[in-house]
């Protein structure tokens, strides 16, 4: 059971809950359009959502009965124009509480306490712990912070959250209000979608704002008081980056757009070094050190702002001459600011010339369409690609030559695919190899998938003992990672793919998919799946000398490997690879557990602590033992079983886009990407992408890839006689506690009574029914489990915090319900319905809803 601290839930009641309360008055005098009635009108309608879903009212006849009752509204137009008004009213609150959870991290969460480098350093220093192969092996942890956006908030609100915490923290009610009335008339709805490099620009900030700082001083206090105990080969903390170089299904993305999101990183990181070098120079006015600092801002100036860069800068000179500063004071001036020349330095190595790696992504259909056009036009291959066997395109992709000249494409992904291979080259002379050194292949399925990026490579003109990009397979649906082995086998068996690894250090990065997998096979078996390839992996690659390194796609809820993830880490035993932490960071996870400084260094801490500490512990034990290994087995095996009943249901998907919001997502706004794959009309699921799919349960409150099939295989396992098993497995077994506490994260956020009025549908009632039935076979067998009365109950704050957002955010999941039926009505009746012309309208409320519900849930897409 987790430690509960009575002191942080009485801060969060105090500083949050209670705050909250207090500030959320201030909103009357927001410049809305009758703010103050808009105020009175939303807590009565809260009320009445409240006691009408305890009589099973709809949310139809909920918002029925409000105008009815407490309104002079009686036309359709007046109606949705105060519902807009509520909307626009709640995402304000949802800013508010962020902004409040913000103000009060430190206060809640404690910098000294379990799973901080303070911890680690006392951990590290009990004198029978063997911290051998900390002190042999580098480690770090690389957040790839991605192209998935599902945090709704434009940049220019963002900036009023940053400047709203610091006024809170300082209890300062004239800046509040200042700035509650600056965030009311700035507006949170995005008219137009970002392009790709927007999206890039957005998460700079974040670099910019909060990795910048927070990497410094984590580095500098690793670098003091970690030293001799953790290799220090390479920077603790990596940042990576998507945006830009995502391309898998995101037309929009092309070399050119690689190029240029390449080029505002490197500047925006020269930046942020002249600013900490200008701030330098007014305390380094010693007359041995002035003019080595005044040269050093004159270099980075002309980078930035000067009219032709020289592209002479380098991250190793930098430091060089830091260090020639650094041992003057040390030698002349009692080393007076030296942490401060340390924690430059400690930047410097971490963010080079780069600021943050730029990964390339696309899809294996992409290539194999590539190969197969290229395959047409000329003598490159023996035979159309497509009637090659695996045998040969293995071979023949391994000798291919440069190509002369470029071939004309047809289709435009075809000559990109070929031009992001002369990017990367080009980002590496530019921002140093690590800029941009890794080539992701959605969807592997095959040895030859990733061989067909090593020919790419060779037709581009790279050569084989110069090709300096680490080329990685993602493993996503259940198939995929059953089969991760077998074709991890076959290429280190292939010597021309051997040799590379060999270049490339004995490395090979592999990257594995939560989302897809937990959408293909549900939330049992995705996350054993992924922990039995992770440990094949692990046994694979060291039977051929290699170091394996795990990449893991993960998103913000449970559903997408989100939740609790330093605790996934900190189970880990020595059956996986443990020598480096990789990780997505989407969405509203970076805003959420990033969005500050505070925040950012706490969890940043964590993951640290979680690898490091796993890895002192890496020889002592696996990560689950045989026993434990072939019971949660069985368990997967009922929940998929469980979960594809539900997935093969013929009316599933028709359901979800009957009852949510899926089919809005698109004209949501939120991202470059399209909402799903492919082109075809007809929705299917293999297209579906895994955010709209997540998120579209999530606002349905059913939040099923959280959850369905735990209960069905807990019960299974009950009936079988093996309670006693799982219950130890549950006390004993980090990463079987840490899925179930996640469970419960997921089953908190959900909210029955919002479709209750479905379990008569004539044809939705029966799948509504078995979603309904699962949850609480689930909640009653997650109780038995945790010795609990409520879910989260071990983690009060967290449980608070949830419940709190939820009640905020119930009038807009009301609305959107109310919107959705409203949609299907007017599409199913007559044309000349007066009404008819407001089906649009109600389609832009069911969308606006999705903002405020979406952001409130911070891990909910």
């Amino acid at each position: 059971m987790a430690k509960i601290d009575p002191a942080a839930l009485q801060q969060f009641k105090s500083e949050v809950a209670l705050k909250f309360q207090l500030y959320n008055s201030l909103f009357t005098s927001l410049p809305f359009h009758r703010i103050e009635k808009t105020g009175i009108l939303l807590s009565v309608l809260l009320n009445v959502c409240e006691e009408g879903y305890k009589k099973k009212k709809t949310p139809l006849q909920i918002l029925d009965d409000f105008f009815a009752s407490h309104t002079s509204f009686r036309t359709e137009q007046e109606k949705a124009d105060l519902l807009f008004r509520f909307v626009q009213y709640v995402e304000r609150q949802v800013v508010l509480f962020d902004a409040l959870e913000d103000a009060a991290f430190s206060k809640i969460n404690d910098f000294s306490g379990p799973g901080t480098l303070k911890q680690l350093a006392s951990f590290l220093q009990q004198p029978d712990l063997d911290t051998s192969q900390l002190e042999k092996n580098p480690f770090c942890v690389r957040m790839v912070l991605t192209a998935h956006p599902t945090q709704f908030y434009p940049g220019s609100v963002l900036g009023i959250i940053h400047d709203l915490s610091k006024a809170l923290q300082e209890n300062n009610t004239s800046l509040v209000n200042s700035y509650l009335q600056q965030l009311g008339k700035t507006p949170f709805f995005k008219k137009q979608k970002p392009t790709p490099f927007d999206e890039a620009m957005s998460l700079v900030w974040y670099l910019d704002n909060v990795f910048y700082p927070a990497v410094g001083k984590i580095l500098s206090y690793a670098d003091s008081e970690l030293a001799g105990k953790v290799n220090n080969k390479q920077p603790l903390l990596q940042m990576g980056f998507w945006p830009g170089g995502d391309r898998d299904g995101n037309p929009f993305v092309t070399a050119d757009t690689t190029i240029q999101v390449a080029a505002a990183l490197r500047s925006s990181i020269i930046k942020q070094y002249y600013l900490d070098v200008r701030r330098l120079k007014r305390r380094l006015t010693f007359k041995e050190t002035d003019q080595l600092i005044a040269d050093l801002e004159k270099q980075l100036y002309n980078e930035v702002f000067g009219e032709q860069p020289t592209r002479s800068l380098s991250a190793d000179s930098m430091i060089r001459q830091l260090q020639q500063v650094r041992d003057t004071i040390v030698l002349q001036h009692n080393g007076l600011f030296a942490d401060r020349i340390d924690n430059l330095i400690q930047k410097i190595r971490a963010f080079g010339l780069f600021y943050a790696s730029l990964d390339v992504r696309q899809d294996s259909s992409v290539h194999e369409s590539f190969f197969e056009v290229i395959s047409q036009s000329g003598n490159i291959f023996s035979g159309l690609y497509s009637s090659l066997s695996p045998e040969q395109r293995l071979d023949q992709l391994s000798k291919l030559p440069a190509l002369a000249t470029d071939p004309t494409f047809k289709e435009a992904v075809h000559a990109d695919t070929l031009a992001s291979v002369k990017a990367i080259a080009r980002i590496q002379q530019e921002n140093g190899e690590i800029g941009c050194h890794r080539y992701i292949i959605s969807h592997c399925t095959s040895a030859a998938n990733v061989m067909e990026v090593f020919g790419l490579f060779l037709l581009g003109g790279w050569k084989k003992e110069e090709l300096t990009v680490d080329i990685v397979p993602l493993f996503e649906t259940i198939e995929d990672l059953r089969q991760a082995g077998a074709i991890m086998d076959t290429l280190y068996q292939l010597p021309v793919y051997r040799e590379h690894l060999k270049r490339r250090g004995d490395k090979q990065t592999i990257m594995l998919g939560f989302s897809d997998g937990t959408k293909d096979g549900g939330y049992l078996m995705a996350n054993f799946s992924i922990l039995q390839a992770k440990k094949e992996l692990t046994a694979l690659s060291a039977q051929y000398g290699l170091d394996v390194l795990f990449f893991d796609g993960r998103g913000g809820p449970p559903a997408r490997g989100g939740g609790k993830t330093h605790k996934f880490y900190a189970s880990m035993g020595k059956d996986v690879s443990s020598k480096e932490i990789q990780l997505t960071i989407q969405g509203q996870t970076i805003s959420s557990n990033f969005g500050t400084i505070d925040a950012a260094q706490f969890n940043m801490e964590q993951l640290l602590n979680a690898g490091l500490s796993a890895a002192a512990k890496h020889s002592t034990r696996a990560t689950l033992d045989q026993g434990q290994e072939t019971l949660l087995l069985q368990l997967a095996n009922d929940g998929f079983n469980a979960y594809s009943a539900l997935k093969n249901h013929p009316t599933f998907l028709e359901y979800l886009s009957h009852a949510s919001a899926l089919r809005f997502y698109a004209a949501t706004n939120i991202g470059s990407r399209p909402a799903k794959r492919g082109s075809a009309t007809r929705l299917n699921l293999s297209d579906l992408r895994a955010i709209p799919f997540v998120g579209a349960w999530s606002q349905l409150k059913q939040n099923v890839t959280g959850y369905y099939g735990v209960g069905t295989a807990l019960k299974l396992a009950e009936e079988r006689g093996e309670w006693k098993k799982v219950k130890e497995m549950y006390q004993h077994s980090l990463f079987f506690k840490t899925l179930i506490d996640n469970c419960e994260m997921a089953m908190l956020k959900c909210y029955f009574p919002l479709t209750s009025h479905l379990a008569d549908h004539k044809v939705f009632g029966e799948i509504w029914h078995m979603i309904y039935s699962e949850y609480e076979l689930t909640r009653k067998y997650v109780l038995l489990l945790s010795g609990n009365t409520e879910l989260m109950a071990d983690y009060p704050v967290e449980q608070l915090s949830v419940s709190m957002r939820e009640r905020i955010v119930l009038p807009l999941t009301t609305i959107q319900q109310y919107a959705i039926t409203r949609v299907r009505e007017l599409e199913a009746g007559s044309p000349h319905d007066p009404a008819a012309g407001m089906k649009t309208t109600y389609e832009k409320l069911v969308m606006r809803c999705s903002f405020g519900i979406i952001n409130a849930g911070r891990n909910s897409a």
